[in-house]
Parts: structure tokens; sequence; C-alpha cells
């Protein structure tokens, strides 16, 4: 019997990065759900490497104003490095630019006004008004590689799961370049290092932030086929 569209088909052509939340908590039974879910994820030998602090309410509150005041004071700690000029020249580094216009222009932000490009960015660090806060930490075994490639897929899940109960995530570099500071207010052991957080809650709407979806590129851009006839084709 050929394979059909699923309902799973729907969530994940339909998940996309929430940059603006009601400030209302979810519930304890949604959360665990998606928690539930994130921790199906496949893993390198089954080592499921991810460790996750999960931080709500007054918790939420005082780590979003240190992360605000280590930015004051650039105080940046990053597990991992990242800078636009690895993407070198060319499609990447196209595709970035292409979703920093479409973010700004939707907030209607001008290239030139860099103090509001910088407000926003520092949004981030209150997690887009979202009412909680996911970070997601992992041990570094060798080069990091295949254990970041876990942490991935336990993220996808974890947003997966958000989108289908109706809900909205959004996956922050941003938050880890403030590794030093997340761990000492959590109390996480230096061995475990920080990728990313992911800001949670319920999608405000009717926000400007809200009111666009970054595109994909074409498959023909990103899959190479070998013997794999049809697929490509005109549909």
């Amino acid at each position: 019997m050929p394979a059909t569209a699923s309902p799973i088909t729907d969530i994940v052509r339909s998940r996309h990065s929430v940059r603006k939340f009601h400030p209302t908590p979810l519930s304890p039974s949604d959360i665990r759900g998606v928690l539930e879910d994130a921790q199906a994820a496949p893993s390198n030998c089954n080592t499921q490497p991810w460790t996750v602090h999960v931080v709500s309410g007054a918790a939420r509150d005082a780590l979003s104003k240190e992360l605000l005041k280590a930015d004051e004071e650039e105080r940046f700690s990053s597990d991992f490095s990242f800078s636009y000029a690895d993407f070198g020249e060319g499609a990447y580094l196209d595709r970035a630019h292409d979703h920093a216009a479409t973010v700004y222009g939707a907030l209607g932000i001008p290239r030139s006004d860099r103090a509001a490009r910088n407000a926003h960015a520092r949004e981030n660090l209150d997690f887009h008004g979202a009412p909680h806060a996911a970070f997601l930490f992992m041990p570094k075994f060798g080069d990091g590689v295949r254990v970041a490639g876990d942490i991935g897929m336990y993220a996808q899940n974890f947003l997966l799961s958000l989108t289908a109960r109706g809900l909205g995530g959004i996956p922050q570099t941003m938050l880890g370049m403030y590794a030093d500071t997340v761990r000492e207010f959590l109390d996480v052991p230096q061995d475990l290092k920080l990728l990313f957080g992911i800001s949670f809650g319920t999608a405000d709407l009717a926000a400007p932030a809200n009111s666009f979806h970054v595109g994909r590129i074409a498959l023909e851009q990103s899959v190479v086929l070998h013997d794999t006839p049809g697929i490509l084709d005109a549909q």
C-alpha cells in the first residue's frame, strides 16, 4: 500500500519559531507531555546524553535578569563557537541575511537602526515573553558532534510536541552565549556544556513578530538522488 500524508506531516510543516508569547504558564500535564515526547528521541548507542533544565515563574524571571545583566556587562561565555563569518561567502550566508531581513522587515526595523535591532536581540534574554524556557546541556564525548546531533533530535521532538498541542517554541543560539551565567544560576556542573535553549508557551498570534514564516530551499538544492527516480519531477 503506498504511503500517504499523515497528521505528522501537518505538524512538521506547520512548526515555526515563535518570537512573542502570552505570559500565561502552561499546565503541568502539557509540560510533562512535551518532555516525555522529547525523551523518545533517538541517540547514538542510546546514550540519551541530554540534561534539560526548565525554568518557570520566579526562577524564569530571575534568570532573565541575570542574562540581561551579563549582556550589558559583555560577559559572554559560549561553550561552542558561533560567527556569521563561519558561514563563508555564498548560499549559507545569503540565507542567514535573508532570514534577518524577513524578521526585521516584519518588525518594521530598518537595517540602519542598530539600537532597535539590539533591543530586539535582547528580547531573546527575556525568552520573548515566554513563561518557560528549557536549557539543553550535554556532556562532550570526543569532538562533541555526535552528542550535539542527539541534542538536536531531542529538541526537534520537543518543538514538534509543542506544535501538536497548539503551543509554540523557539530554539535560541543566543541563550548559549551566556553558558557560565546559566550554569552558575542553575547550579549545573562545569562538565555539562550548554548547546542552546528553547523558550516555549502559547504564541501571541497577533504580534508582528509572529506574522511571517521563513521559507525553505527547494529539494533540488539540498538532495542528491542515486537510482531514485521520479522524486524531483514536477508535482
